[in-house]
């Protein structure tokens, strides 16, 4: 039949006339101005008579509306039936109506307003439920895949396991012979023990050798360098937990401590007190007080170059090694500056950057770049360059991102990232006034499979030595007087600094201290590309 499939059908929405909802609104404010004038007309007459007047009624007020259009001052004329005596005068009557529909317009706006409130707090539920579950089923994938590594890892050990306890047996060393009365063991030269050794004190062994076998060493006492001498220290727990120690008392402006034992703070905080602030950035609550730092790692990045260097740090513990990988990290972080840059520049708390991160309108951050006064010029087309060139690249560059931030999934470490007003003076102003930053983390030999809170300690870390550094270039001098000591122990398995190698060569002329201790040589190379070494002394 013509015509019959091309017109569009009544009711179903795709005409031209007038929507739906304008002529509900239509009718409600009709009925509502119809309740508020007869309503008005009642009351005044009881107010002024006592009584309400015959002949008003909710049928007979839409024809007296009409005529109060016309006569506004003629009440008797719009309410024919009722006598004129019983109205009220026409002041009266119009003060009330237009008290009324004041009220009713309050209480409209206040009605509107709740429910958007309403709305708002379920959509943020409703994101903080998704970004939850996201978190939840990104720790179950991690959990399958360490629970599939150590099975595999455990089938290895069980067909090795005889071939290396022969080795091992084969490795320890032959019992030292009965000495005689007629020989003496020839001693063991000096120089062998110093290569099997390298640590910088000397560690007992548990099994010593006679004393006519091996002349038994005399007890070094770890020394500490001067505040303005770097030091590079290989040891174990105990040797550098002395030297950390002895650092942080000796040192005699502000102290930056980098660890993974809570006892290294609880030992040294009373004597640090006395010279200055203590603040506790603890994440994981390691350590026993209730009184620690807030910081988001959005602070500072209203700068493009801070951004920059802050997802710098933020990715150093999952960053990969692989040549192959070079691509994706280079873009991980290429996102992760701009989201920075973008949520710091418009007020945004840190967990929009991990909303972003895991999928969560990506693009807003595009616009928000592109649109606010303050963002840098460029980063709005890197990031869009970034979200659209490479697909499965720019999806490997979110995982790498949301890695880093596995740690947001515990409630602690969300509210360590929710800084207040006190937090952000007290870390702005502790280096000025010779305090004292503990940086507590859990010791993670494997972060680029579950960082846990490295990244946060790792960005902190890195923002108080940057801001060192620009204390310094401020000063007269181009120094920090007195110098700031940086004791970083178990750097490499808490904080990794990115720019440790240059702060170890550098640092000591713009008057920052630096003493990083590791377990081993083994563990700087694997952290770091380029060697740790201190300035040779002139």
């Amino acid at each position: 039949m013509a015509g019959s499939g091309g017109g569009a059908r009544p009711g179903d929405g795709k005409g031209g006339g007038i929507p739906d909802g304008l002529l509900i609104g239509l009718l409600a404010f009709l009925l509502g101005v119809t309740l508020v004038a007869w309503t008005a007309t009642g009351i005044a007459g009881l107010l002024a008579h006592g009584a309400w007047p015959d002949g008003v009624t909710l049928a007979e007020t839409p024809l007296a509306l009409r005529r109060l259009l016309a006569a506004p001052h003629d009440l008797p004329a719009a309410w024919p039936a009722t006598p004129p005596e019983e109205l009220s005068g026409y002041g009266l009557f119009w003060g009330l109506l237009i008290g009324e529909l004041m009220v009713f317009v309050v209480l409209t706006v206040f009605v509107m307003g709740v429910v958007t409130r309403w709305r708002a707090v379920r959509a943020d539920r409703r994101a903080e439920r998704t970004e939850r579950l996201a978190l939840l089923e990104q720790a179950r994938r991690q959990e399958r895949a360490q629970h599939r590594t150590q099975q595999g890892k455990a089938r290895t050990r069980g067909r090795r396991g005889k071939h290396e306890e022969y080795a091992y047996e084969a490795a320890l060393p032959a019992p030292a012979p009965e000495p005689h009365a007629g020989h003496r063991a020839a001693p063991v030269p000096a120089e062998n023990v110093t290569e099997t050794a390298p640590v910088a004190v000397a560690e007992p062994e548990t099994q010593p050798l006679p004393a006519a076998t091996v002349p038994v060493p005399a007890v070094i006492t770890p020394a500490v360098p001067s505040p303005r001498t770097p030091l590079v220290l290989y040891g174990p727990a105990a040797t550098r937990r002395a030297t950390a120690v002895e650092a942080i008392r000796e040192a005699e402006g502000p102290v930056l401590v980098v660890t993974s034992d809570p006892s290294l703070w609880a030992e040294t905080k009373d004597a640090r007190a006395k010279l200055g602030p203590v603040l506790v950035y603890d994440p994981g609550h390691l350590c026993d007080t209730p009184d620690r730092l807030h910081w988001a790692p959005t602070t500072g990045c209203e700068q493009a170059d801070r951004a920059a260097d802050r997802a710098n740090a933020l990715l150093a513990p999952v960053r990969p090694q692989a040549r192959v990988d070079v691509a994706t990290a280079d873009t991980a972080e290429t996102l992760l500056r701009c989201w920075l840059h973008a949520a710091a520049i418009d007020g945004r708390p840190f967990r929009q950057v991990h909303r972003w991160a895991i999928g969560g309108n990506a693009h807003e951050a595009v616009r928000l770049l592109r649109t606010h006064p303050k963002a840098a010029p460029g980063l709005a087309g890197l990031l869009e360059s970034a979200l659209t060139a490479h697909p499965e690249r720019r999806e490997m560059a979110q995982e790498l991102t949301v890695r880093a931030f596995g740690a947001l999934a515990s409630v602690h470490v969300r509210d360590a990232c929710t800084p207040n007003r006190a937090d952000a003076l007290a870390l702005d102003s502790f280096a000025n006034e010779g305090g004292s930053l503990y940086v507590v983390g859990e010791s993670i030999e494997t972060p680029r499979s579950g960082p846990g809170t490295m990244p946060l300690l790792t960005a902190l870390a890195s923002d108080v030595v940057e801001h060192g550094r620009r204390m310094a270039a401020r000063s007269s001098d181009g120094r920090l007087d007195p110098p700031m000591t940086l004791v970083l122990d178990d750097v490499a398995a808490v904080a990794p600094l990115p720019r440790l190698p240059e702060l170890l060569r550098s640092g000591q002329t713009q008057g920052l201290a630096t003493i990083a201790l590791l377990r081993s040589p083994e563990q700087a190379r694997s952290r770091w590309t380029q060697p740790l070494r201190t300035p040779s002394p002139l």
